[in-house]
């Protein structure tokens, strides 16, 4: 990376070196670098690599000697290493290199305090630490008394389990306590009220039992009841977390700042909320462009996926318009900024993000609606019950409260709260399985009831990544020089290039260098020799009789013109994911940022009737919500960053794993196989999963409806009420465990038909 911004010159050496995350990563270093009062700048990193007294010898010594490097300290409690260059103009991207050679993969301080553990997260897994080895020890004590432990044994037994349990309900159930109090200072009431309720007077109860010496003590029930909860309650949460994310790493993609050319021609660095319309700012060579502008002075090839999805390089040149959080890949340039950085098309594509997540937050799951009707009826039973014995008994308090406990315990909605969760673990499980990995508890759910699926093409029906299918690159001596010439190239039809001649033994060449926006240039033998767009190849060609259009061209000085075809290759499981998701009924649409007739090819071969090209993200958003209008489910399938908005508006969503990373955290589900298949075994398993939760809420119901009345009426005492209660617990989750049998479809076979499209016809330079 070059963050000199000196004059424009073509030297990309440095953005070689870097790929887009560490380009991210040196941005967000210069945007927090702090300039001391001698000129000198200082770099915080932070390596949590750092484990010994070596590893800060190590470092101190390799970067020392780096050019513009004024002094190194790394420390091993802070994990961080302090870095001073001598001036503003000096680069931290040697270091970073040199960090990243020795196994010290760096990160920005802001990216070390992101990653910190949430808060509550930690308090969560706190409470099921302490839940957990509680209800197993507790559980473990009760089977004696159980067994017919009697007398002085019986009595340790519980004044042991009080012990244990006293302290763990009291910390593990504060999840629930302070949701429980906080809903009734509303004068409302949730599913934490009834367990709240449960678990302190069984504990309560328990504990009376056991210093009186009464026959039985609960504990085991209160316990075991807290660690099953929370369990549903920690991963839910960190789903949601997950989910939150989304926008944040869209934002990270962003520029921090850039250099503004000055009228004395010197360049001054400044923060992105500096930046205004107007300005002329100078970007260079691997650097993401700040704000929305136009091209003033300069050519080179710009990485759009941000915009369109697509990876195919495109043509920079003058008067041309460029959207914020674009890759600047070959050549520097100046624009002029057009708008400032809350206007710009990344704040733009962040904000329908957000709305996006925040529209579907009123999505209401079908234990929480039914728990409006059954916590109520479950304080209404217990106390109906206690008053009715209190009258039944002529004022005998205990007598009655320990009926009311058994109704409350029986009617405890432990069952009822492990019907969605339990199953949406094993879910989750048999999916990560699978290799899909589940964002959002609740994305099974919507799964499950999907109308429409949308396809992304680039990346999610095909490859992503251009193959090279005809040449007439024939010549053993053309081939030695034109892999010279592709493997200097950050091109992908050159990458493609230099791949498909991978057998080939490369020539040496002289004065090789690249030309922004063109190609790459040499000199063999005394001969110009270019490989890149076809017009400015064939300037030094005698012929273009051979040129195949599709792809980048090649020439030696005075001889013919060579050239290839660039060809997509579907992702495996592609048609056969298709052809089941049509039989059963639901529509399919390809939706996409490419050019049309690319677009058609691959429908036409998967049999999708429904395609539409040259989409933006925009664009793409509306027509989900068109859909939703028109009350269709819409699944969409997408990988690139101007997928990001749909993503998050649809219905549900997947991304494969090799998407961006804003485009992965907008999914709900991420597959890490290859095979598009993921997505049918995803929707077998959430057809499976709704099957299984209705059938649980039916057993729950069942339980009730003859438990209940056995409680109400005294014959089932607060023990056998934790027993009855823990065994409907058990029957919903032995009946979400026949999830485990769900197994994925023998592997389609691979699609290694290639698709002829023109993808990167329009910017066939490398």
């Amino acid at each position: 990376m070059s963050c000199c911004a000196g004059p424009i010159v073509a030297d990309v050496s440095k953005t070689q070196a870097l790929d887009a995350r560490q380009i991210t990563l040196i941005e967000d270093l210069r945007s927090n670098a702090r300039t001391l009062p001698d000129g000198k700048v200082n770099y915080l990193l932070s390596t949590p690599a750092i484990h010994c007294g070596n590893c800060i010898a190590t470092i101190e010594r390799k970067l020392s000697p780096l050019p513009g490097v004024e002094s190194v300290r790394a420390n091993l409690s802070l994990k961080r290493v302090s870095l001073t260059l001598e001036d503003s103009a000096a680069s931290p991207a040697d270091a970073v290199e040199r960090l990243i050679a020795l196994g010290y993969e760096p990160q920005s301080i802001s990216a070390e305090e992101s990653g910190r553990m949430d808060p509550e997260l930690k308090q969560l897994l706190q409470a099921l630490a302490v839940s957990g080895f509680a209800a197993a020890n507790v559980m473990l004590l009760s089977i004696s008394v159980w067994n017919g432990a009697e007398g002085a044994t019986k009595e340790l037994f519980h004044f042991v389990s009080a012990l244990i349990a006293i302290p763990s309900v009291a910390f593990g159930g504060l999840p629930f306590f302070r949701s429980a109090i906080g809903a009734l200072r509303r004068r409302r009431v949730n599913m934490d009220v009834p367990i709240s309720l449960g678990v302190t007077l069984a504990t309560a109860m328990s504990m009376y039992e056991s210093f009186i010496g009464g026959g039985h003590a609960y504990f085991d029930a209160a316990v075991s009841l807290l660690f099953f909860l929370l369990i549903g309650r920690t991963l839910d949460h960190m789903m949601r977390a997950k989910a939150r994310a989304a926008a944040e790493s869209l934002l990270r993609m962003a520029a921090k700042g850039g250099f503004v050319v000055q009228p004395d021609g010197d360049t001054l660095y400044l923060p992105l909320a500096s930046l205004e319309p107007g300005m002329r700012i100078r970007v260079a060579a691997g650097e993401r462009f700040p704000v929305d502008g136009t091209v003033i002075e300069g050519a080179s090839d710009i990485d759009r996926s941000i915009v369109t999805g697509e990876s195919a390089p495109v043509h920079l040149g003058m008067s041309d318009s460029v959207e914020a959080g674009t890759l600047n890949l070959t050549g520097p340039v100046d624009m002029l900024a057009t708008r400032r950085a809350e206007q710009s098309f990344i704040a733009e594509v962040t904000s329908m993000m957000a709305a996006a997540e925040n529209g579907r937050s009123t999505y209401v799951r079908i234990a929480d609606r039914l728990a409006r009707v059954y916590a109520p009826f479950v304080h209404i039973a217990a106390a109906t019950t206690f008053l009715g014995w209190l009258l039944w008994t002529h004022g005998d308090v205990h007598q009655a409260l320990t009926v009311a406990v058994a109704v409350l315990i029986i009617t405890c909605p432990c069952a009822l709260g492990l019907a969605v969760p339990v199953a949406q673990v094993i879910s989750a499980g048999r999916l990560f399985q699978a290799g899909i990995l589940m964002k959002d508890g609740s994305a099974l759910e919507r799964l499950a009831t999907i109308t429409d699926v949308a396809f992304d093409k680039t990346g999610t029906l095909t490859s992503g990544t251009p193959a090279i299918s005809i040449t007439t690159i024939n010549d053993p001596v053309e081939q030695g020089i034109a892999k010279t010439l592709a493997q200097r190239s950050i091109h992908p039809a050159s990458r493609a290039l230099a791949t498909y001649l991978s057998a080939v033994t490369a020539l040496p060449v002289t004065d090789l260098h690249e030309v922004p926006g063109h190609g790459v240039e040499a000199i063999y033998k005394g001969k110009s020799v270019r490989l890149g767009r076809h017009d400015w190849v064939a300037e030094i060609a005698n012929s273009d009789a051979s040129h195949l259009e599709s792809g980048p061209s090649f020439a030696i000085a005075g001889k013919p013109l060579r050239s290839m075809s660039l060809k997509e290759t579907l992702r495996e499981g592609a048609e056969s994911t298709v052809a089941t998701l049509n039989r059963r009924g639901i529509r399919t649409r390809l939706l996409s940022g490419d050019a049309p007739e690319p677009v058609r090819a691959i429908a036409e071969k998967l049999g999708i009737a429904a395609y539409f090209s040259q989409l933006k993200p925009g664009e793409k958003l509306e027509s989900l919500r068109a859909d939703a209008a028109a009350g269709h489910r819409t699944l969409m399938v997408g990988d690139g960053l101007n997928d990001a908005p749909a993503l998050a508006a649809a219905h549900v969503s997947m991304a494969p794993s090799s998407a961006a990373d804003v485009g992965r955290t907008a999914a709900d589900m991420v597959f890490t196989r290859d095979s598009l298949q993921s997505i049918v075994f995803a929707h077998d398993v959430a057809l499976a999963t709704e099957r299984v939760v209705r059938q649980n809420f039916a057993l729950a119901i069942v339980y009730n409806i003859f438990a209940v009345p056995l409680a109400i009426t005294g014959q089932l005492n607060p023990l056998i009420a934790a027993i009855a209660m823990s065994t409907s617990s058990i029957i919903v989750v032995a009946n979400s465990l026949r999830l485990y049998r769900l197994k994925p479809k023998e592997k389609a076979a691979r699609a290694t038909v290639p698709v002829k499209t023109t993808a990167l016809r329009a910017s066939p330079a490398t």
